[in-house]
């Protein structure tokens, strides 16, 4: 008779979901059943910082931000300072993704994004890539064809590890105000949620789900005051962000003590059973795992 022990243990995947610029607060006032289901499955870090305490020098926006969220350190570390990658080291502190391979080198990456500079200039070693930004910046647009390839991808491909954004919540601040009184923001957030539920419904739909040990993580690169976020080191309303960890392997409830961006990517690697190197140098811990 085959004992627990022989049991096979379940294949593990990470799903990452970035929503630009989507405060916490709205999120709340947002009809957001996806959402919401995952954080009350999973664990959540809120606040989380957006630039560490030894260093400011980085503009609160999305170039930083989300080299802060998918190479595991901080700005002193990747040079990213604003928008303009001017001299980043994504040579020393890569895209997960290359720390993920060297590790695993069979393990399958794929990236979705329709903010041009996340395929073009963050990431590397992904196996599939979606650049879906319009020339126009109609990010609404580009969400669609954004969740549409994303969940043909998680339904039919094999993937271990999966990024996803979406830029139309930050449009939506920009164009009318980051804010939960703004009624185009908070719809905003609401789309993006129904596109989570398609991305949620692909993994489940796979063939091989009952397999496999799916680790979600949801996250944002900074919030917003009025139609903006630059220089927002001192306001709250722009200088905190969000990181939601759901799955099977998840704890639940909030995450205790001061959490960073940087967090996500040793979390994601932990769950992949990668060991973190010393060497790499990542600022963050994993969080939110049992």
């Amino acid at each position: 008779m085959a004992s627990a022990a022989d049991a096979v243990e379940p294949t593990k995947k990470v799903l990452v979901i970035g929503i630009d610029g989507c405060r916490f607060d709205a999120l709340q006032r947002a009809e957001t059943p996806h959402l919401d289901a995952l954080m009350e499955a999973g664990a959540v870090a809120q606040p989380t910082r957006i630039f560490p305490a030894r260093y400011r020098e980085a503009d609160t926006i999305s170039g930083p931000g989300w080299s802060n969220i998918l190479c595991g350190v901080w700005s002193d570390k990747h040079r990213v300072m604003d928008n303009e990658f001017t001299a980043p080291n994504y040579e020393e502190y890569p895209h997960f993704f290359k720390r993920l391979k060297q590790v695993k080198p069979d393990a399958a990456t794929a990236s979705f994004s329709d903010w041009s500079p996340i395929a073009k200039k963050i990431l590397s070693d992904s196996d599939e890539t979606l650049d879906a930004e319009r020339e126009d910046h109609n990010y609404q647009l580009s969400d669609v064809e954004i969740v549409a390839a994303a969940s043909k991808h998680l339904r039919e491909a094999d993937p271990t590890a999966t990024v996803v954004y979406f830029g139309q919540v930050d449009g939506a601040g920009h164009a009318d105000g980051f804010h939960p009184s703004v009624p185009t923001y908070v719809k905003a957030i609401e789309r993006v949620d129904g596109y989570v539920g398609e991305l949620l419904a692909g993994i489940e739909s796979r063939p091989t789900r009952a397999d496999e040990d799916w680790l979600i993580l949801v996250t944002t690169d900074h919030g917003g005051s009025g139609t903006g976020h630059s220089n927002g080191h001192d306001n709250p309303e722009v200088a905190c962000s969000w990181l939601v960890v759901s799955g099977d392997a998840a704890d639940r409830g909030k995450i205790a003590g001061e959490r960073g961006q940087v967090d996500l990517v040793p979390t994601a690697l932990k769950h992949l059973g990668v060991a973190v190197d010393p060497a790499w140098k990542l600022d963050g811990e994993a969080v939110g795992l049992k």
